[in-house]
Formats: structure tokens, C-alpha cells, sequence
């Protein structure tokens, strides 16, 4: 257990922003989902959609530490072939 106070500041700050990143990387795993349903269901122009609409956030999640800049690229890189498959 923090004995300091300096310890203890840092355990809330770590609980705050560990809240924060859970939230932001189940919102970035909600639209990827929504992505891979669209691809499922065989309709180009929602996964289309649902793919402008995760893009930012998985590049965000990127920016902010959540996944890796690699992890997130190849994910997209990924999507955006299927998706531009699925519309062929």
C-alpha cells in the first residue's frame, strides 16, 4: 500500500487514467465490431460507413498510448481490404 503522499496522488492519478483508457479502448473495439459485422452481413456501403467511422478512433487510440501506432495501422490496413473487397 502507497505510504507516501506523493504514492498516494499517483495511485488516483493511475485509477483515473486507467478508467479513461478502458473506456477509450472498449469504444475503439465497439466500432471495429461494428466494422467486422458489416463485412459479415455482405453490405459494402454500411462497412464502408462503419469503417470512416472507426478509422479516427483507432488512430486515436494510437495517439493516446492505448494500442500500439503499428497495431493500430495494420488493424485499419486490414479492414480496408476486406472492406474494398467485399465492394468488388
Amino acid at each position: 500500500m502507497a505510504n507516501t503522499s506523493s504514492a498516494k496522488k499517483a495511485v488516483r492519478k493511475i485509477e483515473r487514467r486507467t478508467a479513461v483508457n478502458r473506456a477509450r479502448r472498449s469504444q475503439m473495439r465497439t466500432y471495429v465490431r461494428k466494422v467486422e459485422e458489416a463485412i459479415a452481413s455482405g453490405d459494402a456501403t454500411a462497412a464502408q460507413a462503419a469503417l470512416a467511422n472507426a478509422e479516427p478512433l483507432v488512430m486515436r487510440a494510437a495517439q493516446k498510448g492505448i494500442v500500439h501506432k503499428n497495431t493500430a495501422s495494420r488493424k485499419i490496413s486490414r479492414l480496408t481490404v476486406r472492406v474494398k473487397a467485399l465492394a468488388q
